[in-house]
C-alpha cells in the first residue's frame, strides 16, 4: 500500500521518490522492484471485476449490495463468490443501502365494505395479471404531504399502476388502479389485494372494482404481513429514493417516482424473490440469472 501511494504521488510529480521513501521508512530499491514486478493474474482480474462492480453499482443508482452485484455479474456471464465481491466493494468504498424501521400507518374506517382474503399470504401468481396488490405511502415535501399509491403484479413484482397526489382520498388508489387496467387489459376476475385502509374499504372503491370485474381481497386490520409485497415495495422505495434527498415539490416527486419505477424498478433492479431477475426479464420468460448470459 505504501509503494502504491508513492507511485501515485510520483506519477503526479508531487514529491521526489527518494524523499518519500525516506519519510515513509521504505527502501528506494524495494520500491523500484515493486514497480517493475509483473502484476499477478488475480490482481488483474480484481481490477477488471472492480470496474464492472462500479458500473453495476452506478447503474443501480448506488443501491445494490453484494448479492445484487453478484447477480449483475452473473447476468454478464461472470461467476464470482460473495466474499470476493464484498472485499472488492469494501476496497472501492461501495455498499448497498439498508431500509429504515417500518411503522404501521393504516387505520380502518368506520363500517367498512368488507371482502375475503383471497391471497392468504401466498404472494405468487401463475401468470401475469392474475393477482395484483397495492397500498399507499406518504412523502413529506416542502409544500406539504404527498401520497403515493401502487398496483403490483404478484407474478413478476412489476409495478403496473401508480399515482401521486396531495391527498389520500379514494380517487388516489382509483387512479393507480385505472393506470393498471389501461396498461395491462387484464382478464375478468383479476384479484386486487390490499389492507383495510379506508380507501380500499370504501363503497366507491367497491363499485369501481365491480364495474371493472376486479375481485377484491383484503388482509386483516393492522397485520402488515398480510400485504407484505406492497409493504416491502414501499420500504425499498423509501430506502433507495425518498430518504436520499429533500423533496421541494410534489411535481418533482412525481417525475422522480416515474423514473424510479418505470426505468429502474421494473427494468433494472434485480429482485431476490425472482432469483435476482428484473420484473421485465421475468415477464419475458427467464427463470435463472445465468440464462441471460447464454
Amino acid at each position: 500500500m505504501i509503494f502504491a501511494a508513492i507511485a501515485d504521488w510520483a506519477d503526479a510529480g508531487e514529491f521526489p521518490v527518494e524523499f518519500m521513501c525516506q519519510q515513509l521508512g521504505v527502501s528506494r530499491s524495494g520500491y523500484y522492484a515493486w514497480r517493475t514486478r509483473p502484476v499477478s493474474h488475480r490482481k488483474l482480474t480484481d481490477i477488471d471485476l472492480t470496474s464492472r462492480i462500479r458500473r453495476i453499482h452506478q447503474q443501480g443508482r448506488g443501491n445494490p449490495g453484494v448479492r445484487r452485484v453478484r447477480a449483475g455479474l452473473a447476468a454478464e456471464g461472470i461467476r464470482c463468490g460473495l466474499a470476493r465481491i464484498h472485499r472488492l466493494m469494501q476496497a472501492a468504498g461501495l455498499q448497498g443501502r439498508h431500509p429504515k424501521a417500518w411503522r404501521r400507518t393504516t387505520i380502518a374506517g368506520a363500517k367498512p365494505v368488507s371482502a375475503p382474503d383471497l391471497i392468504g399470504r401466498n404472494f405468487t401468481a401463475p401468470a401475469p395479471d392474475k393477482a395484483w396488490c397495492g397500498d399507499i405511502t406518504y412523502v413529506k415535501t416542502w409544500t406539504g404531504w404527498a401520497y403515493v399509491a401502487t398496483v403490483i403484479d404478484l407474478h413478476s413484482r412489476m409495478v403496473v399502476g401508480w399515482a401521486v397526489a396531495d391527498h389520500m382520498r379514494t380517487s388516489l388508489v382509483l387512479d393507480a388502479l385505472q393506470m393498471a387496467l389501461d396498461r395491462r387489459r387484464p382478464p375478468a376476475g383479476v384479484i386486487f389485494h390490499s389492507d383495510r385502509g379506508t380507501q380500499y374499504t370504501s363503497q366507491e372503491f367497491a363499485d369501481f372494482c365491480r364495474k371493472n370485474d376486479i375481485r377484491r381481497s383484503l388482509g386483516r386490520t393492522g397485520v402488515c404481513w398480510d400485504n407484505a409485497v406492497a409493504e416491502s415495495f414501499f420500504a425499498t422505495y423509501k430506502k433507495e429514493l425518498i430518504h436520499n434527498r429533500p423533496w421541494p415539490t410534489i411535481n418533482q416527486l412525481k417525475t422522480e417516482t416515474f423514473s424510479w419505477i418505470e426505468a429502474y424498478h421494473n427494468r433494472t433492479r434485480r429482485h431476490s424473490t425472482l432469483d435476482y431477475l428484473t420484473p421485465s426479464e421475468y415477464e419475458l420468460g427467464y427463470r435463472n440469472i445465468h440464462e441471460l448470459a447464454a
